[in-house]
């Protein structure tokens, strides 16, 4: 199942958009604020994609998402998509439930700072929609989200 993985590379995806600092006095946004603001920055050609995926926040991948994910023993993910992407919907093919889970707090541990756990918010979400897209991860990688 595609996914992001703990850990893997950065890249400098989104990095013009990476607050400088915050406002004196203020306290970071929460996690669902964070991809509450992830999902509202999904540009409109794909917004409606969002419609026909469910989004989670979960604290921590079960070991069936780590398998599913093809994550080796002590790994964590960012995120998962399970589901089946749109490119392989066909007209006799029920379309089954698909979800995107978000792992709170393996991106917290690796990003303790406010302003780049958002922009890995933003990562992992775009990422995974990507996915219910059909977008594999060699082709990511091609395009600079890993």
């Amino acid at each position: 199942m595609p996914k992001r993985r703990r850990g893997s590379r950065a890249t400098h995806f989104l990095s013009s958009a990476l607050p400088q600092f915050l406002p004196a006095g203020s306290r970071p946004p929460s996690f669902e604020v964070l991809v509450e603001r992830a999902l509202a920055g999904i540009p409109e050609p794909f917004r409606p994609a969002l419609r026909q995926v469910a989004i989670v926040i979960e604290d921590e991948a079960s070991d069936e998402q780590l398998e599913a994910g093809r994550v080796r023993p002590g790994g964590e993910l960012y995120g998962l998509y399970q589901g089946v992407p749109r490119t392989a919907w066909g007209a006799d093919l029920a379309i089954v439930p698909n979800k995107i889970s978000l792992f709170r707090l393996p991106l917290e541990a690796d990003f303790p700072d406010p302003a780049r756990l958002a922009v890995e918010v933003q990562r992992t979400v775009v990422h995974e929609l990507a996915h219910h897209l059909g977008i594999d991860d060699d082709r990511l990688d091609e395009l600079g989200f890993d």
